[in-house]
């Protein structure tokens, strides 16, 4: 869709490049948000979608469970035993307790699928949901994004709940006092001297591990999403003219090429998140 006339500027003129990104890259909020971090405000339009899209993602696993057969699979049985198959064998070679793999692997499958699903939602036009909501609430200032994972408090909700997952199966595997003992006397050695500068490096290791696995899923995306936002505008800027007909032009070539690369983007993204997930995972087996 054209951006022009999407979203009016205040004084009731179509927006300026810059007003249109900003009113696209504002959610649906349950209150005004006070400042950069607000844990009082739910972006409800990123709850929606994600849940919406799990559940989407477990019909389609459920079905395809459902209508598997011995004899010869059709495309889309075909499709998830592969993927399943791509799955259990990187599983298999990170997490090496073949108990754990029976919780292990399906999260993993769970990760990728939930992901690359929220990821797609950057292929829809950029002004296709945002419009049907307008129509819906009859407010054409209504604001609507439909990219979960370009939202900076899902991605880091997804690595934190990876994080839980590690600290249980470090408990689970080593004991509580072995864990214990671990954050202590690792990675310097069981010294008492350095049982400090040990639990240190080891909560910034958690820190870390945790921030830069959210914040690479929402940086690719937020920029994805960005890019899509741009190519809309030279749509939105066409004209009958030599400039506006290149513009038009430039918006279908541009968002053709883009949308191809970013399935690329897309599905690297959701096996990024899924294999750093198995690997965290994996270490909380190790032993230091």
């Amino acid at each position: 869709m054209a951006a022009e006339g999407h979203a009016e500027s205040a004084n009731g003129a179509a927006p300026s490049a810059g007003e249109y990104i900003i009113h696209h890259l504002q959610h649906a909020q349950s209150g005004t948000q006070k400042g950069i971090v607000d844990f009082s405000v739910v972006n409800l339009d990123s709850i929606f979608f994600s849940v919406m899209l799990g559940l989407v993602g477990c019909f389609l696993l459920w079905r395809a469970a459902k209508a598997a057969t011995s004899g010869v699979p059709g495309r889309f049985q075909a499709a998830v035993e592969i993927l399943v198959e791509i799955v259990a064998d990187q599983a298999k070679g990170i997490v090496h307790n073949a108990n754990s793999r029976k919780l292990v692997a399906p999260l993993a499958l769970t990760v990728f699928v939930w992901i690359f699903l929220m990821n797609a939602m950057d292929l829809f036009p950029v002004d296709l949901f945002p419009w049907i909501w307008q129509q819906i609430t009859g407010d054409h200032h209504a604001k609507l994004r439909v990219v979960p994972t370009a939202d900076l408090s899902m991605t880091m909700g997804l690595s934190l709940g990876v994080l839980i997952t590690c600290l249980i199966y470090n408990v689970k595997m080593k004991g509580a006092g072995g864990w214990a003992h671990e954050l202590v006397a690792a990675p310097f050695g069981d010294k008492v001297y350095l049982y400090p500068v040990n639990f240190l490096m080891q909560m910034i290791e958690f820190v870390a591990k945790t921030v830069s696995h959210g914040m690479r899923l929402f940086g690719n995306m937020y920029a994805g999403e960005l890019i899509f936002m741009l190519i809309a505008l030279m749509g939105g800027a066409w004209t009958l003219s030599a400039t506006g007909i290149g513009l038009a032009i430039g918006h279908i070539v541009a968002g053709s090429v883009w949308a191809i690369f970013h399935i690329l983007i897309i599905t690297l993204q959701a096996f990024v998140f899924m294999m750093l997930t198995l690997v965290y995972i994996g270490q909380a087996h190790d032993a230091h």
